[in-house]
């Protein structure tokens, strides 16, 4: 009883992560923090709000603090880039667990009707289980564009697929149109894995409208994906300017995600050369995405 009154009140409290406007500070608490619901977790295995949360911080921890280092080495240290790739990639898939945990308690099976028939299993479900399945499909998708070298995690991506698709047709608002962000990663795949740049671009813009353009991520997402696809440096620049035009101050409950990817949009223009193989930068057109 004790332990999930503690669970309780770890899961079902303020957010003092999303709020903080300290991103090293946050990285360094996280791992203490997941490691201690896991520990929880341990005692109280079917504990819901404990499968959330640990699906949801390992998922946004390897994104925010795992891949994005690597992704920023890719060009300059390959080896190093590879193994934090090979480090996020691991935690999805933790995160991936948790959240599968979380929706077999629910309905049972589904986690195996998945891999069989994803459409006929996602069907099961219903409005109250979209955040478990936003943050089940957002660590599996992750966890797929990363390994887009390894068969066994592309023959898994029909589920990514069914999962996200259900959740829009449930709740396309969610988060703010975080769906719409996730289906932006799925369609930046090559058009022989399913992928579809103008599905992307429609994507993109849902999920602005969605958020009443009050976020970063689509912005830093369509560029880092889209835009490095298409080669498009200007689009590049005007996306990532467009997102450090936010002022983190003004959503308080996304200050943390704010920061963290305008540091991530910064190092990447600082590093852009290394995205794009024509030899002369293109003049600069930060404005072309506000203007539009």
């Amino acid at each position: 009883m004790a332990v999930k009154s503690v669970a309780n009140s770890l899961t079902s409290g303020p957010d003092v992560f999303g709020t903080d406007d300290d991103p090293d500070l946050v990285r360094d608490a996280l791992p203490f923090g997941l490691k201690t619901m896991e520990s929880l977790l341990a005692v109280v295995p079917d504990h819901e709000g404990l499968l959330l949360a640990l699906c949801r911080g390992y998922t946004s921890y390897a994104f925010a603090f795992v891949q994005s280092e690597g992704d920023l080495l890719v060009n300059a240290d390959y080896p190093r880039a590879a193994a934090l790739h090979d480090r996020a990639l691991r935690l999805y898939l933790r995160a991936r667990g948790y959240g599968l945990r979380g929706l077999e308690k629910r309905h049972r099976g589904i986690a195996a009707a998945l891999s069989v028939d994803p459409a006929r299993a996602v069907a099961r479900l219903g409005r109250r289980d979209v955040p478990m399945l936003y943050w089940t499909s957002a660590a599996w998708g992750s966890a797929v564009a990363l390994g887009k070298d390894r068969a066994e995690l592309l023959a898994e991506l029909p589920s990514v697929r069914a999962l996200i698709e259900r959740g829009l047709a449930l709740d396309e608002a969610y988060e703010g149109g975080a769906l719409h962000e996730a289906m932006i990663l799925l369609e930046a795949l090559p058009e022989a894995m399913g992928g579809s740049v103008e599905r992307a671009r429609r994507h993109f813009a849902r999920s602005v409208e969605l958020s009443g353009d009050r976020k970063v991520s689509p912005y830093v997402t369509l560029a880092q994906s889209v835009s490095v696809l298409r080669q498009d440096r200007a689009e590049f620049r005007a996306l990532l300017g467009r997102a450090l035009a936010f002022d983190p101050a003004a959503e308080p409950a996304r200050r943390l995600e704010t920061a963290v990817l305008q540091r991530k949009a910064r190092a990447l223009l600082d590093r852009e050369d290394e995205f794009f193989l024509d030899e002369v930068s293109a003049p600069d057109d930060t404005t072309r995405m506000e203007n539009e």
